[in-house]
């Protein structure tokens, strides 16, 4: 997990939030769960031989709902609205049932348990998340999975309509995707995630690989991460069959503060076609610096310098994550 001594995810606050609740309140814990966020930011773009950029406004308003029905079962759903053309939508919707202390089983609507970056604001350490996840990750899903966690280890193994479109439906050649995650130490996690969907449309195959390694202790945070796919359909459609990825990032934060943290990442992607030319190379520098207001209220600045197929890209964004 990417939280404690980090100053950007949210769970970091929420586990000090639950830190101060007394014996009582937990003997009495509430069975329905209500969380959320909201998300907004400026973003100024310059991109070399066009017009500069500049947009504000909301990004994103989340709300999570959690129910524990006491008999080892609970229903989670995540609704969100992002802006007026995709309106609110239903992100999330799964039931989860634990067969033991160790064993669980969800199914519905989730997301992927891959990649490094999260999907939601609450987990990144700065505003931006890299931009090659579509290519590596899986997404948003429907279907069953099985987890089987330990202190040291944990498994898990999910078969979904589809890796990457929450919306699919059929089931009749479903994505695989599998995790093997390693705790030796509680500094160190290391997960590595191998996924096989059918590619839509042909008689092909698409396949994602996602490993992942970082180190927490008190203020610092590292990580690494390395990606390889094929037939990625977020690619395949532009550069044919057989075209394929690789990718990689490097991330450290440091907590200067209980109030101020910095963020620094690098990231790299390059997609091949089927005669091996590249046709798509990528790499980016984020420098992101950010303060905590108050347990509610964290701002995040950064400034991102990127190449993609050799034009230059800088960026400078200011965000506002309200949570609660």
């Amino acid at each position: 997990m990417k939280l404690s001594t980090k100053l950007t995810p949210v769970a970091a606050t929420l586990l000090l939030a639950l830190g101060a609740t007394s014996a009582q309140a937990e003997d009495k814990k509430d069975p329905l769960s209500i969380s959320g966020f909201i998300d907004m930011s400026y973003l100024y773009s310059d991109i070399d031989g066009e017009s500069s950029t500049s947009d504000s406004g909301l990004d994103q308003v989340e709300i999570n709902i959690s129910y524990d029905f006491g008999n080892k079962l609970t229903a989670s759903v995540d609704v969100e609205y992002q802006n007026e053309d995709e309106g609110v939508d239903l992100e999330q919707a799964f039931i989860t049932y634990a067969l033991s202390d160790n064993l669980s089983v969800k199914a519905g609507r989730f997301l992927s348990y891959t990649g490094w970056e999260t999907e939601e604001p609450t987990g990144l350490f700065q505003y931006s998340a890299t931009g090659y996840a579509p290519y590596f990750y899986g997404y948003y899903q429907q279907g069953i999975s099985g987890l089987y966690s330990t202190e040291k280890y944990a498994i898990a193994v999910s078969v979904v309509n589809d890796l990457a479109d929450p919306s699919a439906t059929d089931s009749e050649k479903p994505g695989i995707e599998t995790m093997l995650a390693l705790m030796p130490t509680d500094e160190i996690t290391i997960k590595a995630f191998y996924s096989v969907d059918d590619l839509a449309g042909t008689d092909e195959d698409t396949t994602l690989i996602n490993t992942w390694a970082s180190y927490s202790k008190d203020a610092l945070t590292l990580a690494v991460e390395y990606n390889m796919s094929e037939n990625a359909g977020a690619y395949a459609g532009r550069f044919g069959i057989d075209s394929e990825a690789t990718g990689y990032l490097f991330m450290a934060n440091y907590a200067i503060s209980d109030k101020v943290g910095l963020t620094l990442r690098y990231n790299d992607w390059e997609i091949e076609d089927a005669s091996g030319a590249t046709v798509e190379d990528a790499s980016g520098i984020t420098i992101s610096p950010s303060y905590v207001v108050n347990d509610n209220l964290l701002i995040v600045f950064e400034y991102r310098m990127d190449e993609i197929n050799d034009v230059d890209v800088d960026s400078i964004a200011l965000e506002a994550l309200i949570t609660f």
